[in-house]
């Protein structure tokens, strides 16, 4: 019998309000506009897909940073975010958000050591010296020395502070970590350094990962599925080895098309993409694709759904018209 999923997302939507003159509500920008998803423990999801797909908002939800405006969170089986739900304290430890800039996160004025207690300070009611104990226990795992917890955040490198970032989630043992473009920024040998602390720690902790970038390189060698976002909705997903060497959507194609690649021929070579995405506040009808698809038809004008072929699925017309 299979393991039930540790995250399942049912039909979740963040809608945001567009306010005009005196702060009047104008209208309604549908950041995410009904995403179901299950990610079975141990496995690492790709969200990838071009800037304002929803990725990121994707993710604060599924977190709580944001609250959902329609659908259910369920993480270990359990409801833990629908509209007008309070999620549960026990909840936030072993469900964790590692930001794009880990900087930001830390409080320049404190020394890490400082930083890497507050959490253990908030969720757990151990004493200090088995606090201090657990932190230099991580911050070892993590690959940084014990003389780092007297510095602060700006006397250290990009690549530590996302180590120490990753320091400060594993001390509460989550389950879930949710990385939001957690290479951007970084030097190519320290990105490979920092990918590899993401296996290892996987491996030791027994993470599940959520790992949100616009990088299909690093996506494809790190992912086991990849779920492809465009304006708030899933339009392809399926086992990452899949999903790069045979796209079904032409949003796919196109980012794979557009991907930087020395030698060798491109999956997609024919799929430019054109245009911007349009304005989120103002959905087209039918497929939102539609407006820039090369393969656009009549079909398009209504709104298709996911669909699964085995593990690999897509919500495109083309698609099924060619499977049919």
């Amino acid at each position: 019998m299979a393991e039930p999923p540790i995250l399942e997302l049912r039909g979740l939507c963040r809608h945001f309000p567009v306010r005009g003159l005196l702060n009047r509500r104008i209208g309604t920008l549908r950041a995410l506009d009904g995403v179901d998803l299950s990610v079975a423990a141990g496995e690492v999801l790709g969200i990838v897909g071009e800037s304002g797909c929803g990725k990121s908002t994707l993710g604060k939800t599924i977190m709580g940073i944001h609250a959902p405006t329609e659908g259910e969170v369920h993480f270990e089986g359990n409801l833990v975010a629908t509209p007008g739900h309070v999620r549960p304290p026990a909840v936030r430890a072993r469900l964790q958000y590692v930001y794009q800039d880990p900087g930001a996160s830390l409080d320049p004025n404190w020394r890490l050591r400082r930083s890497l207690h507050e959490p253990l300070v908030i969720h757990t009611n151990l004493p200090r010296a088995e606090r201090e104990a657990r932190i230099r226990e991580i911050v070892a795992a993590v690959g940084l020395p014990d003389a780092h917890l007297e510095l602060y955040p700006h006397e250290i490198s990009g690549g530590q502070q996302r180590r120490v970032g990753l320091a400060r989630i594993l001390a509460l043992g989550p389950k879930l970590v949710i990385l939001d473009e957690p290479t951007s920024g970084l030097d190519v040998s320290v990105q490979a350094s920092v990918l590899a602390l993401f296996r290892d720690l996987r491996a030791r902790f027994g993470l599940t990962y959520l790992f949100v970038s616009h990088d299909l390189a690093v996506v494809r060698a790190m992912c086991d599925r990849v779920a492809v976002m465009y304006l708030g909705r899933i339009v392809e997903i399926g086992p990452a080895a899949e999903v790069f060497a045979a796209p079904r959507h032409p949003y796919t194609k196109a980012l794979l098309a557009a991907a930087p690649r020395i030698g060798g021929p491109r999956v997609t070579e024919s799929f430019a993409l054109q245009g911007e995405p349009p304005d989120p506040a103002h959905l087209p009808q039918g497929c939102r694709f539609r407006a820039r698809c090369p393969l656009a038809a009549p079909a398009c004008a209504a709104e298709p759904e996911l669909d699964m072929t085995g593990a690999h699925g897509a919500a495109c017309w083309r698609w099924r018209e060619g499977m049919e």
